[in-house]
């Protein structure tokens, strides 16, 4: 699955005359950001992009699903690997009706160690990650490609 989001990034004349550049996301429709330079306005629209899917995990709603790929002239913003891991366990929990609870006492973890597997500000350990996982049934995998002798 990709972990690339659509944005849009126009440039924004304030009412000082000074530039800045404008950032929303399609996808998002909540997420309205800028920044100095278009460099800046992208990380802002990565930023804005995850909070929007903390609030939405938060509120029990969907997320939406990042696009299969980059093409043409758009630009596109790349979700951390920590951050797709835990949306994706979401969605995996929400599909088969996995609670919080559920998973901790599947885990026989703490309501709060379950918690922080979707807090998108915490950097859980990939063990934890796996674990949490395994618990739903889904283990974790990666598609690396690394070359036989290095």
């Amino acid at each position: 699955m990709s972990r690339f989001y659509e944005v849009i990034v126009e440039p924004d004349m304030a009412e000082d005359g000074s530039m800045n550049w404008l950032v929303t996301a399609p996808a998002f429709p909540e997420v309205t950001t800028f920044g100095n330079n278009q460099a800046s306005a992208c990380r802002n629209g990565l930023g804005a992009i995850e909070e929007a899917m903390a609030a939405r995990m938060a509120d029990g709603q969907d997320i939406p699903a990042p696009v299969p790929g980059t093409h043409g002239q758009a630009r596109y913003v790349h979700v951390p690997g920590l951050t797709y891991l835990k949306i994706a366990l979401y969605k995996l929990c929400r599909h088969q009706k996995v609670s919080r609870a559920e998973l901790g006492r599947r885990l026989t973890w703490h309501r709060e160690q379950v918690d922080r597997l979707f807090r998108l500000d915490h950097k859980s350990h990939l063990e934890q990650m796996e674990a949490a996982y395994m618990a739903i049934g889904v283990p974790l995998s990666f598609s690396i490609k690394v070359p036989d002798a290095a």
